[in-house]
């Protein structure tokens, strides 16, 4: 069975808004030629373009200012099809890329396989995040077959800061420990989701990383009690829960 595809997403992007069709956005990469593909692809009118091609092209958005993760997050809530990282060649010879191990534990990153897998499997997507300015509310909304689903998404910790400002400085927090610190902020924050929606699924998802593994396991029990689901991410981008 196809997917069937949302007609327009309403989203808003440094301070502006904006609503992007389907068919818009097929209309619009007509005729366009494909750049060479170096991370992550979307597959419109039956080629393959780089996420940051079609996303431009259809919004008009300079490249500058939006990351690649925000084109990925929206063109795959449109319902297209996105997969990661393909080597340089051309994308018309694209072939099922890879996700990169390197960046794919990173909250942005897990925000967009989500997404992305939930589209896949025909979730509407409601609403998503701009996790990378730390907007306030649900991370993911998704609905299908009368159930909607508030999604609450982390990465996992890096010992650099990503402010480009301070890459060079170390965080004095452990990874670790701050993996503790996310976890329990998700925790937190889906059981008051199930307070104020409870006839919503309830989830939280994470990269599938030994210590958020760990810490699960200590706590499967009452997660399980109070319905909350817990969903991963591995580092090809496959999410394992919805």
């Amino acid at each position: 069975m196809e997917t069937q595809r949302p007609s327009f997403i309403q989203f808003s992007l440094n301070g502006h808004d904006y609503q992007l069709a389907s068919r818009d956005l097929e209309s619009r990469l007509v005729d366009v030629a494909p750049e060479v593909i170096r991370k992550h692809a979307v597959k419109v009118n039956d080629v393959w373009f780089p996420v940051v091609q079609a996303f431009q092209v259809a919004t008009g958005i300079p490249r500058s200012a939006f990351r690649s993760n925000t084109a990925r997050r929206h063109l795959a809530a449109l319902g297209f099809e996105i997969v990661g990282n393909a080597e340089p060649r051309s994308s018309r010879d694209l072939e099922a890329p890879r996700v990169s191990a390197s960046e794919g534990h990173t909250e942005a990153n897990v925000q967009a396989s989500l997404v992305t897998a939930l589209a896949a499997k025909r979730w509407r997507i409601l609403s998503v995040a701009n996790t990378a300015t730390k907007e306030p509310g649900i991370d993911v909304i998704a609905s299908r077959d009368g159930q909607t689903v508030g999604v609450e998404v982390k990465g996992f910790p890096s010992r650099n800061y990503a402010d480009p400002a301070r890459a060079e400085e170390r965080k004095r927090t452990s990874p670790s420990t701050q993996a503790g610190h996310w976890y329990s902020q998700a925790v937190l924050a889906a059981m008051r989701r199930r307070g104020r929606e409870p006839s919503w699924r309830s989830a939280i998802a994470l990269p599938d990383f030994p210590r958020f593994r760990d810490l699960h396991g200590e706590t499967a029990g009452s997660l399980a009690a109070a319905q909350i689901e817990v969903w991963w991410v591995d580092q090809e981008g496959a999410v394992r829960g919805p």
